[in-house]
């Protein structure tokens, strides 16, 4: 029953050759500046190019400050300590997201708790999320309390699915009202803005990664967003094992990370940045041939910004109108030689997590069988 799409949407490659889910791209000056790097002898966390990826990730999002660190997951860990989140405090988070989001709450100490995704955006459903803390949660002292669990519950973390920005307005009303922090988890959002504001700058801090899959990439690194200064240098100081600069001396003044970027990665992120804007157009472009592509096509829709969002479409993805048989589905797209994937298995399905505290999650456990990601990869 899936012949005819799958046949459309293959025909957006005019290449003949298999097109995998999403690779790096490297037509810049990424050899240039590693071997620059290298030749420096500056390839661990501190050199010029960690200074200058810094600069220009601050410049492009409009955030005050960027810190450049190892990956994503520590980008958010380091952002969700910052924010006051401690040992035995909730945080609200969707169920619809990569492992690595819940994980950062659980090194600070803290329970993830699992509210539920919209249709629209992919992101936590401000409307159920409003409804659920009126339900489960009090105010003692100002304080936002689980009546059931006795645990405060201390900060909301968004996601920013495949890029698309979630409405991120009404969720910061909700936090208002409620006492909660924002964290921004905006891994995946490089390139994408709400109502003009870059995603990742709305909360008390954001958190960016350049895996190898993102849309631009270190190989492996992210970045803390802040636009309070003092938080970007505590994340600093934080994310550089807490030392204490002195020419000769070790002194660490409490817990830190050993979270730095090296200064090789950011050298191959700073030729990355150079080239953002050619695969921001390149990815919405792709995103208009697949559209075509679906014309007439009925009970799916490609997945699009919403108003007021600029997305940077990192991912294309897929939404039916009802479950599918995605294993055969999957098997037609790899049998044609497009690299498709579905989406993560929710949060709160998996063992490690099971027992953690959740809304409904309706909307979620229909979302999981009626997403699909398309290759969203540039080719030379």
């Amino acid at each position: 029953m899936f012949e005819d799409l799958v046949a459309s949407l293959r025909s957006v490659w005019e290449t003949e050759k298999d097109v995998g889910l999403h690779e790096p791209i490297f037509i810049g000056n990424e050899e240039k500046y590693v071997g620059e790097a290298i030749r420096s002898t500056y390839v661990s966390s501190v050199g010029p190019f960690v200074d200058r990826f810094e600069e220009d990730i601050a410049s492009y999002t409009g955030a005050k400050k960027a810190v450049a660190v190892v990956n994503g997951t520590a980008a958010l860990h380091i952002s969700l300590l910052l924010a006051g989140v401690r040992e035995n405090d909730e945080v609200l988070l969707p169920s619809l997201t990569f492992a690595a989001t819940a994980n950062a709450v659980m090194y600070c100490g803290a329970i993830p708790h699992f509210v539920d995704s919209e249709y629209e955006t992919l992101g936590i459903d401000p409307i159920n999320l409003r409804q659920y803390l009126d339900e489960i949660s009090d105010q003692e002292g100002g304080v936002t309390i689980n009546k059931k669990t006795k645990r405060r519950i201390s900060v909301i973390l968004p996601v920013h699915v495949f890029g698309n920005p979630c409405k991120i307005d009404q969720i910061l009303e909700i936090a208002k009202d409620f006492k909660l922090e924002v964290v921004e988890d905006a891994a995946e959002s490089l390139g994408s803005t709400y109502r003009g504001q870059h995603t990742g700058t709305f909360g008390l801090l954001g958190a960016i990664s350049f895996n190898g899959n993102k849309i631009v990439t270190t190989g492996g690194g992210g970045a803390i967003l802040t636009n309070e200064e003092e938080l970007g240098q505590m994340a600093k100081h934080l994310t550089t094992t807490a030392k204490v600069p002195h020419r000769w001396e070790y002194v660490h003044d409490q817990l830190g990370y050993n979270y730095r970027m090296p200064n090789i990665n950011a050298a191959l992120g700073c030729a990355q940045l150079e080239q953002l804007e050619s695969y921001l157009v390149f990815k919405r472009e792709l995103f208009g041939k697949y559209k075509n592509a679906l014309n007439g096509q009925k009970g799916v829709r490609l997945m699009q910004e919403g108003n007021s969002a600029k997305s940077n479409y990192w991912l294309q993805a897929l939404v039916f109108d009802q479950k599918i048989n995605k294993d055969d589905l999957l098997n037609l797209f790899h049998e044609s030689g497009l690299g498709c994937r579905p989406a993560w298995k929710p949060l709160h399905k998996l063992p490690y997590l099971a027992d953690s505290p959740k809304s409904s999650m309706l909307n979620t456990e229909l979302l999981v069988d009626r997403v699909i990601n398309l290759p969203s990869m540039q080719i030379n």
